[in-house]
């Protein structure tokens, strides 16, 4: 394998097979890395010499796969990739877009598995007029939706066009291209929407909270109340006090 390459937020390396084809893998800074040419099972070998730097791992893999060739013109097919040229930027051009996509796939992933576990939340408030949570559990599940929509904010930058491009301005439209292919812009809007329905259900459980909170206050001086009425019940009509 020869000497590795940095590009903006990627490391390159290019190895040559058997038969002395160059192959490329690219290595993004937010765990993605694209593969150009190797088999299934070198791709496993090369991700286990990775782990090592592996920050925050996923309980799976996620995986897209695609064929590509050359050919006169550059077009995205039915998961099939023709390029004009064999050089590496021009792969990392197209790259940087697969690897927004497979990221937008777990953030998609994360959001629905978040929603999923909590839309009965305002369901049970139309329903009840409350949400059957205790009050620990309302303020775990804000921490949890909190958190969530924190770790996506924080990494919503992976979404935008790649400063990579401000250098290579040529190679914008091959991006550009497999953005569309990819939808991305389509999904990065969709994902927005639902982060905005976490926000909506977090005001929610917020003022769900105070609400019991301001329930139990209430209860706690109605009881006080009472005592104090008790006593003084005792020390006049009773002379106990």
């Amino acid at each position: 394998m020869g000497t590795p390459q940095l590009y903006r937020g990627v490391v390159h390396h290019q190895a040559k097979d058997d038969k002395g084809i160059k192959r490329d893998i690219f290595y993004f800074s937010y765990g993605v890395t694209v593969f150009w040419g190797f088999s299934s099972e070198e791709e496993q070998s090369h991700l286990k010499l990775s782990k090592k730097f592996e920050q925050e791992p996923l309980f799976r893999y996620e995986l897209d796969e695609f064929t590509f060739s050359y050919g006169e013109k550059m077009r995205i097919e039915e998961d099939e990739i023709v390029l004009q040229k064999k050089d590496p930027l021009t792969k990392l051009a197209v790259s940087y877009a697969m690897a927004q996509s497979l990221k937008l796939i777990v953030f998609e992933e994360t959001i629905a598995k978040t929603i999923e576990e909590t839309k009965h939340l305002p369901t049970n408030l139309a329903r009840r007029g409350k949400i059957s949570l205790s009050r620990k559990e309302t303020s775990k599940k804000m921490g949890e939706i909190f958190l969530e929509r924190n770790h996506i904010n924080l990494h919503s930058e992976i979404l935008d066009t790649p400063e990579f491009f401000w250098e290579h301005a040529e190679l914008e439209p091959l991006y550009r291209k497999t953005i569309h292919y990819l939808d991305i812009l389509r999904r990065v809007e969709l994902l927005n929407r639902k982060l905005k329905l976490l926000h909506e259900l977090y005001e929610i459980l917020s003022t769900e909270l105070n609400h019991q909170q301001s329930s139990r206050l209430e209860i706690t001086i109605i009881v006080l109340i009472l005592i104090e009425v008790v006593l003084a019940l005792l020390r006049d009509l009773f002379h106990l006090i």
